[in-house]
């Protein structure tokens, strides 16, 4: 494909989808050019570098949450709604989670997010400042939630080098770790159990506990405060 005929939208969308196929480590021009059909030396015209090409992917994927009108629902519901996007959208995503640990990230789209994030908790009544702590709280909680899976993906596809069974692999390792875990009498209770299907998986709805019992404590916060508010 020309590189005229190429455009940066269109390399950064098929960025994505090789990032969402293959991880960061599968990224590189030779294989994102198969896939746009053109040289490498066509993308290079219009985007420089590797680490350029993951920023532009991981601030595009932002778009994808919903910012829900302030003006139209409660302060916890929007933020609920939010969290609970952003949390989707890094699970789609699972590479966007590492490259925080490897890439410089930023654009208009976490721009756009962030602002809205930081218009939800002023809304709920804290001043600035502490909407600013808020907004930092919810969104390293959903970060930390979100990683385990990427680390998963990550995992498998380095366990799986050379032609090794990932899946063999880490069901011999869980097997291990299970039988460690029966070792000690509160995991051995909890494996135990008919709800345990694995020794270190989490428990179902464990994400949503955690945000409410974080968005719980805000309220608390905020009710204890004399005029609501707090700088």
């Amino acid at each position: 494909m020309p590189r005229q005929s190429l455009t940066t939208d269109q390399i950064v969308r098929t960025t994505i989808q090789l990032l969402d196929d293959d991880g960061l480590d599968g990224l590189n021009m030779r294989s994102l050019g198969r896939r746009l059909d053109a040289a490498a030396t066509a993308i290079y015209w219009h985007i420089k570098t590797k680490d350029d090409l993951v920023r532009l992917a991981g601030d595009a994927i932002w778009d994808e949450v919903k910012l829900p009108d302030l003006d139209a629902t409660d302060w916890r519901t929007a933020a609920t709604a939010m969290a609970s996007g952003m949390h989707a959208m890094l699970t789609r995503h699972p590479w966007l989670g590492q490259a925080y640990g490897s890439h410089l990230l930023y654009g208009p789209g976490k721009a756009r997010h962030d602002d809205h994030l930081l218009g939800v908790y002023e809304k709920a009544g804290f001043a600035p400042a502490d909407a600013d702590r808020a907004a930092a709280t919810v969104f390293t909680f959903v970060l930390g939630n979100a990683l385990p899976p990427a680390a998963q993906v990550s995992l498998t596809r380095r366990l799986g080098a050379g032609g090794a069974d990932p899946e063999r692999r880490l069901a011999d390792t869980m097997a291990q770790a299970t039988d460690i875990a029966m070792g000690f009498p509160r995991l051995r209770e909890r494996l135990g159990t008919t709800a345990a299907t694995e020794y270190a998986s989490a428990p179902d709805n464990s994400f949503e506990f955690g945000l409410q019992a974080i968005l719980d404590g805000f309220e608390a916060r905020l009710a204890a405060m004399p005029d609501g508010r707090r700088g």
